[in-house]
C-alpha cells in the first residue's frame, strides 16, 4: 500500500469516527441513507476536458488542487473512456435530453442569432420532464445555454418550459467580456483583469493599496467603506468587486459616490444580469442588482444549497443540477478564499511578474495559472455544497469527509467538452482542443458516486457517451428512459448496470460525437472569427464564437460586422472570405500559401471503436483558381488512440500520426495494411455512421419533433402563432418567422410518417 493510499484510508478511518461521535453527541449533519428514489446531484463543469483532472489520470505537471472532486472519484466510479459533443450547447443537449445533434439540430454554442430550429425544442423530453413523470423535483442553477431568450417563444423562461421548476443563473450562459474600465473608474484598456490591482503587482501608477469601495444596494442607496491592503491575496480591487462593488483607488469615502462610477457594466464572472424562473415565471434582475454582483460560482453554489436544503424538507425526491461557469473565458482570478495558499502564492508571484503580466488576464502565460485557481475555486464551491447539504462533512483537521452510502444522492460529475486551448495540460493537444473532433476536443471527465456504487473506487474504461448520462437519471429513478423519452429518439445506453456489478463488461460497441453550424436567418451563419494569426501569417479562422466578445475573449480577430482590428481589410460573413480579401490585398500573389489563414471545419463527424477513430471534415476556402465563388473540401481521417495514462504511452490523434487520410477524393497517407484490423474498423465505423443518419430521415413539416406529419403538427402550429409569429420549430423555411407559408408545408408533408 502507498503512502497516498494509506493517508486516504487513514482520513476515511478519521471521518467516520468524528460521524459516529457526531450522530451519538450532536446533531448530525449526515442521516443515514432513506428508502426510496435516490436524489440527484448533477455536476456540470464547464471546459473543462479530461486532460485538466488528476481524478481521472491526468491534470499536466501540476494539476488544479481538486480535493473534492477527488474524494467523489474515489468514493464512487471513474468512466475514463467518455465522450461529450465538442462545444458547450450540443455538449449539454445530448446531457440534458439524450440526443445526437444531427437530431436536435444544435451543432454549437447557441448564440442570439441562432433561431428556435437549433434550440432545445418545446416539445422535447428533457432530464426535468422525464424524471417529473417519477415525481422529482428539479432545479438548476448556473449556465443554461440550451436555447434563449433570443429567438425563443419562451425567452428567459427557456428552463422552465422545458420542465425545470428552479432556475438560477444564466440562460445564454457564457460570461460577458471583462470590464477594463473596472466599473467606469478608468479608461477602457486600463484594467485587463476586471478589477484594481495592488499597486506592487503594477508597473504602471494605476493600482492601489487602498481605496473606497461603493456598493449599491438599490435604485437609490449606495453604501461605502475604505479597503486597505491584501486579503488571502486578492487586492482591494478585487475584495471589492467579490463584495459586488467598484473600488474607486486611493480614495476615501464621499457622502455621493463619483459619477463616472458605471454599475450597469457586465464584469466577465463577476457581475452579470441574473434570471431566476420560478416554474414558468421568469425574470431577469437588472445588473445592479446585488444578487448577480458576486463570483459566480459562487452564485451557482449558493442558490443550490437554499434550493437543496428547501426541497428536503418537502419530502419529494429531487435533482439539482449545478451547472458552473468555469473554467469558461474570459479566465478572471477568482477569490482569494477559494483558493489554497500555495495556489494564493502562485497567483501573487504571477501577479507580480516583471512585464506587467499579472494585470492582464489576457495573456497565455496568466491564464493557464488563471485557469487551474478557477477549477480549484469551482472544487472548493462544490464542497461547500456537498457539507452544507449533509453529504459530507469536514474532519477535526478540515478535511472533505464524503460517505455516499449514508446518503440516498447520487452524484454525477462531468465535462461538458473538451479544455479549451489555452487550458491544455500536457500531453494533449491544445492545436485540437474545443470546438474540434479531436480527442482533446471531446473526451471528457465522468465520475459517478452513491449508495449503489458497487465496490469504489473503480475504472470503468468502456466507451460511453454524455448521451448515456441523461439515460443513468432515468434508471435510478426507476424509469424507463427509452420509453419515457418518446416521441424524442435519445441515444443513450444504459450506465446502471456498470455501477452495481463491477463485472459488467462493454456495453456500446461504438461512440459518436459532431460539431457543426446552427441554424440562422435566411442561412447566414456566425462571422469569421481568425485566431493565433501573427505577422499577417498562419492563423486560423472559425465560425465558432458567437459575437464579437467572445472572440476577442478567445485571443481573436473578429472579420465580422464592427470589426475594429487594424488587420481587418474589409468586415466579411464567411471564413473563406478573409482568405479572398487576404489574397486581393497582396503585391505578390506567390506568396499566398504562408499568407492566408487556415480553415477550421464547419462540418465534423467521428466515431470510434475501443481502438480505432474515424472522422470525417468538410469546411469551404477560397481557390484563387476559381475567384469569387467558395470551393468546398472534405477530408476523412483514421487513427489508433488509448486511454494509457503514462504519456510516453498514450496515442491521440495528433498531426501526423494519421494511419490514413484522404482529401477531397485523394488518398494522401494510406497505413491501414500495415496494422492489423485497421481496414476493417474503418469500414465498420463509417457503417455505424451511416446507420445513425439513416435513422432520422429529413421530415418536412414536422414541427413538434414526434416524427410524424399529421393533424396534430397543424395543432400545434395554430397554437404556437396564436401568440407568437417569431422563429419557432414551425418555421419550415428558417426566416426567423412563424407564418401562413410554414403552414402550407405542413399542408403539403400531411400525412407522413418519418419513423426509422
Amino acid at each position: 500500500m502507498t503512502v497516498e493510499e494509506k493517508s486516504v484510508m487513514l482520513r476515511r478511518l478519521l471521518g467516520i469516527l468524528v460521524t459516529v461521535i457526531t450522530v451519538m453527541f450532536g446533531s448530525g449533519v449526515m442521516p443515514a441513507m432513506s428508502a426510496g428514489k435516490p436524489n440527484m446531484l448533477f455536476v456540470i463543469m464547464d471546459d473543462v476536458g479530461i486532460d485538466l483532472l488528476k481524478a481521472m489520470g491526468y491534470g499536466g505537471v501540476t494539476p488544479p488542487k481538486t480535493p473534492t472532486i477527488d474524494e467523489i472519484a474515489e468514493s464512487g466510479i471513474r468512466f475514463r473512456n467518455t465522450w461529450s459533443m465538442p462545444e458547450c450547447s450540443n455538449g449539454r443537449m445530448a446531457l440534458l435530453t439524450g440526443s445526437y445533434p444531427f437530431r436536435t439540430n444544435v451543432y454549437q454554442a447557441i448564440g442570439q442569432s441562432d433561431l428556435a430550429n437549433s434550440q432545445a425544442s418545446p416539445y422535447g423530453v428533457t432530464v426535468a420532464r422525464m424524471l417529473k413523470r417519477a415525481g422529482y423535483r428539479s432545479g438548476f442553477f448556473g449556465k443554461y445555454h440550451l436555447g434563449g431568450p433570443e429567438n425563443n417563444k419562451a425567452g428567459n423562461g427557456a428552463p422552465g418550459s422545458l420542465g425545470w421548476d428552479y432556475f438560477y443563473g444564466w440562460v445564454g450562459g457564457l460570461p460577458a467580456s471583462i470590464d477594463t474600465t473596472a466599473g467606469g473608474v478608468a479608461e477602457a484598456g486600463t484594467y485587463k483583469c476586471g478589477y484594481v490591482p495592488s499597486i506592487a503587482r503594477q508597473v504602471s501608477d494605476e493600482g492601489a493599496n487602498t481605496g473606497a469601495c461603493y456598493v449599491q444596494r438599490s435604485k437609490s442607496k449606495t453604501s461605502c467603506h475604505e479597503i486597505s491592503g491584501d486579503t488571502l491575496g486578492d487586492s482591494p480591487g478585487l475584495a471589492c468587486l467579490n463584495l459586488g462593488g467598484i473600488l474607486v483607488p486611493n480614495s476615501a469615502c464621499q457622502a455621493n459616490p463619483p459619477g463616472t462610477l458605471d454599475f450597469e457594466r457586465q464584469n466577465a464572472h463577476y457581475v452579470s444580469p441574473l434570471v431566476i424562473n420560478r416554474g414558468t415565471r421568469a425574470s431577469e434582475l437588472p445588473v445592479t442588482d446585488p444578487r448577480g454582483r458576486n463570483y459566480r460560482s459562487s452564485i451557482e453554489v449558493n442558490a443550490a444549497i437554499n434550493w437543496i436544503n428547501a426541497s428536503k424538507r418537502s419530502g419529494a425526491p429531487w435533482m439539482a443540477t449545478v451547472s458552473f461557469s468555469a473554467d469558461h473565458t474570459p479566465l478572471q482570478t477568482p477569490p482569494g478564499h477559494l483558493l489554497s495558499p500555495a495556489t494564493r502564492q502562485k497567483l501573487a508571484a504571477t501577479l507580480g511578474s516583471p512585464g506587467n503580466l499579472g494585470t492582464d488576464c489576457t495573456n497565455p502565460l496568466v491564464q493557464r495559472i488563471l485557469s487551474d485557481a478557477m477549477i480549484e475555486a469551482m472544487d472548493s464551491e462544490l464542497g461547500h455544497l456537498l457539507t452544507s447539504t449533509g453529504l459530507a462533512m469536514r474532519d477535526s483537521a478540515g478535511q472533505l469527509v464524503y460517505e455516499p452510502e449514508r446518503t440516498n444522492t447520487l452524484i454525477v460529475i462531468v465535462g461538458d467538452n473538451g479544455s479549451a486551448g489555452i487550458t491544455v495540460q500536457f500531453p494533449f493537444d491544445m492545436l485540437r482542443s474545443k470546438a474540434s473532433p479531436y480527442q482533446t476536443g471531446v473526451w471528457v471527465p465522468l465520475m459517478v458516486s452513491g449508495p449503489m456504487v458497487r465496490e469504489p473506487n473503480r475504472d470503468v474504461p468502456y466507451l460511453v457517451s454524455a448521451a448515456d448520462v441523461y439515460g443513468l437519471f432515468g434508471e435510478a429513478a426507476g424509469l424507463n428512459p427509452q420509453k419515457e423519452s418518446r416521441p424524442n429518439t435519445i441515444d443513450s445506453s444504459p450506465l446502471m448496470p456498470y455501477l452495481r456489478d463491477p463485472l459488467q463488461p462493454a456495453i456500446r460497441t461504438f461512440n459518436y460525437s459532431e460539431g457543426g453550424l446552427n441554424i440562422q436567418k435566411n442561412g447566414a451563419h456566425n462571422a469569421p472569427c481568425v485566431i493565433g494569426r501573427t505577422n499577417n501569417a498562419g492563423g486560423t479562422c472559425s465560425q465558432t464564437p458567437i459575437n464579437k466578445g467572445v472572440c476577442e475573449d478567445n485571443g481573436g480577430v473578429w472579420w465580422g460586422e464592427g470589426a475594429t482590428d487594424p488587420s481587418v481589410i474589409t468586415p466579411v460573413d464567411e471564413c473563406w472570405q478573409v482568405n479572398q480579401q487576404i489574397y486581393g490585398s497582396l503585391t505578390d500573389t506567390s506568396t499566398y500559401s504562408s499568407a492566408k489563414v487556415g480553415q477550421a471545419p464547419q462540418i465534423y463527424y467521428t466515431a470510434r471503436d475501443t481502438r480505432f477513430k474515424f472522422i470525417h471534415s468538410n469546411w469551404k476556402d477560397y481557390d484563387p483558381t476559381t475567384p469569387g465563388v467558395a470551393t468546398s473540401y472534405d477530408l476523412d481521417e483514421l487513427y489508433e488512440v488509448n486511454e494509457s495514462k503514462n504519456p510516453d504511452e498514450l496515442k491521440l490523434d495528433r498531426d501526423g500520426d494519421a494511419l490514413y487520410l484522404k482529401s477531397n477524393g485523394v488518398v494522401t497517407v494510406n497505413h491501414l495494411a500495415s496494422v492489423d484490423g485497421a481496414t476493417e474498423a474503418m469500414q465498420a465505423l463509417q457503417n455505424y455512421i451511416a446507420e445513425l443518419f439513416a435513422s432520422q430521415p429529413p421530415c418536412p413539416g414536422d414541427g413538434n419533433g414526434d416524427r410524424v406529419v399529421n393533424v396534430k403538427d397543424i395543432k400545434d402550429y395554430w397554437r404556437t402563432v396564436r401568440t407568437w409569429t417569431g422563429s419557432s420549430t414551425f418555421d419550415f423555411d428558417y426566416n426567423a418567422v412563424t407564418d401562413r407559408n410554414d403552414l402550407q408545408v405542413i399542408m403539403e408533408n400531411i400525412p407522413m410518417d418519418c419513423r426509422s
